[in-house]
């Protein structure tokens, strides 16, 4: 029996027939122009122009990650940029990916934009095609094949470098997950950040970071790293108090993912801003001599 068209010229049959648990794949196979970036790619050929385009596209910025007592905690800045110009200043950079895990992204941010969509989808159409959800190595693997699809537009100036974070069912523990433009992963212990603040948000965490801190703590360390990261890197944002923009807080524990309301993300802020009214520079380090 033939297949069947919807009037696009495509064999809508190729969905039924097709039993592939990767949906990246079928896509590619089916109609790879559909995929991420296939547009901006056009753009990227290496003239001035498309060189001046692609500096003037948004980028993302700062993301920090802790792993704390019942699993992990993310948190991003909102600040968008544009070369030497604020495009945006309330993007949203932290997402869910599944029940049990978050990603979040910098760099080209509609390029990163879409591929968090497009994992989200991958996920859920894998679980649907085997009836079990992937490992969280597994997903940390499936990201990692998908960023690498992305290399030769990376190479053309189209990057971008996802952050990927989830709570181990099997383990019990939370786990991060790094990347570079060619895929990774890499796992990262105790916390992390990527984007253009990062150097500033990891040596900030170096103070505040502490074994199996409890999930508060770990919130207000990763919005007080933000907060350094933003005092020295133009392109991270702090917390905006009359336009009351604050950090995207994600918690990703044995109870699933929960983004933290506006209210609450404004709440930690505060509390980190009244401190440095006090401290500017930040709480101290306790410094303990060798037992």
């Amino acid at each position: 029996m033939g297949g069947f068209s919807n009037g696009t010229g495509r064999d809508q049959a190729a969905f039924m027939a097709a039993r592939l648990p990767s949906f990246t794949h079928f896509l590619s196979s089916y109609d790879p122009g559909l995929l991420p970036a296939r547009e901006l790619g056009s753009l990227a050929g290496g003239s001035d122009t498309a060189a001046d385009v692609i500096k003037s596209l948004p980028h993302a910025t700062t993301i920090v990650a802790v792993a704390c007592e019942r699993g992990v905690v993310m948190a991003g800045d909102r600040r968008a940029t544009a070369g030497n110009m604020i495009s945006k200043r309330d993007v949203e950079k932290v997402f869910r990916a599944d029940e049990y895990s978050a990603i979040a992204m910098a760099g080209v941010a509609s390029v990163g934009l879409e591929y968090i969509r497009l994992f989200g989808v991958e996920l859920e159409h894998y679980e649907k095609m085997e009836g079990r959800t992937l490992s969280l190595e597994g997903k940390a693997n499936r990201l990692g094949k998908m960023i690498r699809d992305n290399l030769m537009l990376a190479m053309q100036g189209l990057a971008m470098v996802p952050l990927f974070v989830g709570y181990d069912e099997e383990s019990g523990t939370g786990r991060i997950f790094s990347y570079d433009v060619a895929g990774g992963p890499y796992e990262e212990y105790r916390f992390h950040s990527i984007g253009s603040g990062s150097i500033f948000a990891k040596s900030a965490l170096k103070k505040y970071y502490s074994e199996d801190m409890p999930v508060t703590d770990a919130i207000l360390a990763c919005v007080q790293s933000l907060y350094d990261a933003a005092d020295d890197d133009s392109a991270t944002g702090g917390p905006d108090l009359t336009r009351r923009i604050f950090p995207v807080i994600a918690t990703i524990t044995d109870d699933g993912f929960r983004r933290l309301s506006d209210a609450e993300s404004a709440d930690y802020a505060q509390q980190v801003i009244d401190e440095r009214m006090r401290l500017p520079d930040g709480p101290n380090a306790p410094l303990r001599a060798a037992s």
